[in-house]
C-alpha cells in the first residue's frame, strides 16, 4: 500500500499543485473578466445591456471585424507561403536546409512590434523607402492600415505552419506516394490528392496558431493601425479609460476575443474530424528528384522568403546607428540614440532581464512536471491538466491582464503594481512552451529507465530529479529560452500591469512611440532584438557541444 501510494502520490501532488495553480492564475481572472462583463458599472447588479451597448455600436462591430479579418488574412496568407516553403525544405534537395530552419523560425522569438515599426521607417509616410519611391515617380501612401499589419503578421507568424508542415512532410510513408505512383498518378495529382490531405493537421494546427496570434497581438496594431479599430487594442484602451468601478465594456470585448479563438478551436477539430489522416510511416518518403532549375527556384524562393521576413529586423538595426532631429531621420551615423535610451535609466533593461529569468524559472518549474504528468500518467484528469495548461496561448495578453487586475487588485491577496504579478502573468501566458517542451522530449525517453530506478527503491521524487530530469536536460532548457526571449518581448500583458518601478523594455519603445522619440524607439526595438537573440545563439551552441561530447 506504502509502495503504491508512492508511485501514484507524486503525479497526484504534480497534478494537484498544477490545477491550483492555473486555477488561483488563469481560470479565476478569466472568470472575473466573464464577471466584469455581465455587471453593470457600479459593479452590483447583474446585466446584459454591456453586450447590447457593444454589439449594437457599429465602432466595435468594425473592430470585431478587422479582428476576423486581420487574423484570417494572415492566416490564409501564411499558409500559402508556409507550405511550398515547408514542402521544399522537407523534400527537395536544397542547400543549407539546417541554416535555412533556423533563420525561418527566428521571426517567432523576436519581437512582432518591432518588425512593424521597423516597416513604418521604411515603408511609412516619411519612410526611406517611401521617399525613394516617390522619388522616382512611383506612387505609394504607406504602410499604414490593415494592409500592413496582414503583411507584419505573414511575415512573422509564418513560421507556425512551417514548422510543423515540415515534420509532417517528412513523415510521410514512402508507400503511400509509391502506390498512387504506381495507379498511374502524375507527381503533381499526387501532391495534390494524398501529399496534401495527408499533411492537412500540421497545416491547419500552424494555421490555428497564426489565427490565435493574429486576433490577439497588442503591439503590430497599435503601431500600424492608426485610426482603425482593432479588438484587443480597443480592449486595453477602453480598460485604461474606464472611470467606473466595473471595467463592463472592457469585459465585453475580453469575452469576444476568447469566444473567436474558441470558435477557430473547433472548426479546425470539426475540419478535422471528418476523416481519418493516420499512415504506418514506416518509411519516410526520401527527396525528391528534381531538374537543376526546379532546385533553384526553389532555393530562391525559400531564402527569399527568409530574407524578407528578417530584412525589417536588420534595417531597425541599422537605423538605429543614424541620427534622428526629433521624428525625422538624418542620414549621419550616431550613438545618440543609445545615450538618449539609456540616459533616462538602464532600469528598464534590467527589469527585463529579471523578469524574464524569473518567469523562465517558473515555467520550467511549473510546466515541466505537468509535461511528465501528462505523457506518462495519462488519464482523464491528465488530459484535463493538459487542456488548461494550454488553454493560455489562445487567451490574449491584454484579457488575462486585465483579468489579474480584476481578481487581485483588491481582497486579501493584492498583487497590483508589483512586480509579482507581470511575472505570474508571464508564467501564465508561457507556460505552454514549456509544457510542450518537456512533453515532447519525454516521448523520447524510455519509461523503462524510471521504472527500473523505481523498483530499486529510489522514490519516484528523487527518481525523476536524478534520472528524468537530466534526460530531459535539452528539452527542458530549449523551453527555458524560448519563455526567456518571448517574454523579454512580450508587450500586450505588460502594457496592462507594468507599474512606474517596473517598466521594461518594451514599454519604454511603447511610450517612445506614442511620443515623438522615434531615434529611442530605434534603439530599444535593437537592444530587444540582440536580448532575444543572443540567448538563442548561447544556448545552441552549448546544447551543439553537448551533443558531440555525448557522440
Amino acid at each position: 500500500m506504502t509502495a503504491l501510494f508512492a508511485r501514484h502520490g507524486f503525479p497526484l501532488a504534480i497534478g494537484a499543485v498544477a490545477a491550483g495553480f492555473l486555477g488561483l492564475f488563469f481560470l479565476y481572472p478569466v472568470f472575473s473578466v466573464f464577471g466584469a462583463s455581465l455587471l453593470d458599472p457600479a459593479g452590483t447588479a447583474f446585466t446584459l445591456r454591456n453586450y447590447a451597448v457593444v454589439l449594437s455600436s457599429p465602432f466595435f462591430l468594425q473592430a470585431l471585424g478587422n479582428s476576423l479579418v486581420l487574423a484570417a488574412a494572415a492566416t490564409a496568407f501564411a499558409i500559402v507561403l508556409g507550405v511550398p516553403f515547408a514542402f521544399c525544405v522537407a523534400r527537395l534537395p536544397i542547400a543549407g536546409k539546417s541554416v535555412l530552419l533556423a533563420l525561418a523560425a527566428l521571426p517567432l522569438v523576436l519581437p512582432s512590434f518591432v518588425s512593424a515599426y521597423a516597416l513604418v521607417l521604411m515603408f511609412g509616410r516619411a519612410g526611406i523607402v517611401t521617399g525613394a519611391l516617390r522619388a522616382a515617380g512611383l506612387p505609394f501612401d504607406s504602410i499604414y492600415g490593415l494592409k500592413g499589419i496582414i503583411v507584419t503578421y505573414t511575415l512573422t507568424l509564418y513560421p507556425y505552419v512551417v514548422l510543423p508542415a515540415v515534420a509532417a512532410f517528412k513523415s510521410i510513408d514512402a508507400s503511400v506516394e509509391e502506390a498512387a505512383q504506381n495507379l498511374g498518378a502524375p507527381r503533381a495529382r499526387t501532391l495534390r490528392t494524398v501529399i496534401m490531405p495527408l499533411a492537412l493537421p500540421s497545416i491547419l494546427a500552424g494555421g490555428l496558431l497564426v489565427f490565435i496570434e493574429a486576433l490577439e497581438n497588442f503591439g503590430v496594431p497599435f503601431v500600424l493601425a492608426e485610426d482603425k479599430p482593432i479588438l484587443a487594442v480597443e480592449a486595453f484602451k477602453l480598460f485604461v479609460g474606464e472611470t467606473a468601478d466595473n471595467p463592463a465594456a472592457a469585459g465585453v470585448l475580453g469575452v469576444l476575443l476568447i469566444a473567436c479563438t474558441l470558435v477557430a478551436l473547433l472548426a479546425q477539430r470539426a475540419m478535422l474530424a471528418r476523416r481519418r489522416y493516420a499512415t504506418m510511416a514506416r518509411t519516410p518518403a526520401p527527396l525528391l528528384v528534381v531538374s537543376p532549375a526546379v532546385r533553384r527556384l526553389a532555393g530562391i524562393y525559400c531564402w527569399g522568403l527568409v530574407g524578407a521576413a528578417l530584412v525589417p529586423f536588420a534595417a531597425v538595426v541599422a537605423i538605429s546607428f543614424l541620427a534622428f532631429k526629433g521624428p525625422v531621420l538624418q542620414y549621419a551615423f550616431s550613438l545618440g540614440n543609445f545615450a538618449e535610451l539609456f540616459g533616462r535609466s538602464y532600469r528598464p533593461l534590467v527589469n527585463t532581464l529579471m523578469l524574464s529569468i524569473a518567469a523562465a524559472a517558473g515555467a520550467t518549474l511549473i510546466g515541466v512536471p505537468i509535461g511528465y504528468v501528462i505523457v506518462r500518467r495519462r488519464s482523464r484528469l491528465s488530459a484535463a491538466l493538459d487542456a488548461v495548461a494550454t488553454a493560455p496561448f489562445a487567451v490574449a495578453g491584454t484579457v488575462l491582464g486585465i483579468g489579474l487586475i480584476l481578481a487581485f487588485g483588491h481582497g486579501y491577496l493584492i498583487l497590483t503594481g508589483t512586480a509579482l504579478i507581470m511575472i505570474v502573468a508571464y508564467v501564465v501566458r508561457k507556460l505552454p512552451f514549456s509544457v510542450r517542451a518537456a512533453s515532447a522530449i519525454l516521448h523520447q525517453i524510455d519509461p523503462s529507465l524510471e521504472e527500473a530506478s523505481i523498483n530499486l527503491g529510489v522514490a519516484p521524487l528523487q527518481t525523476f530529479l536524478r534520472v528524468t530530469v537530466p534526460l530531459m536536460l535539452g528539452g527542458i532548457v530549449g523551453g527555458s529560452v524560448l519563455v526567456f526571449v518571448t517574454v523579454a518581448s512580450e508587450l500586450s500583458s505588460t502594457v496592462v500591469l507594468y507599474s512606474g518601478p517596473w517598466t521594461t523594455m518594451t514599454v519604454t519603445m511603447f511610450q517612445a512611440l506614442e511620443g515623438t522619440s522615434a531615434g529611442v524607439a530605434a534603439a530599444a526595438a535593437t537592444v530587444l532584438i540582440i536580448v532575444t537573440i543572443l540567448p538563442v545563439a548561447l544556448v545552441y551552441r552549448l546544447l551543439r557541444r553537448y551533443e558531440l561530447s555525448a557522440a
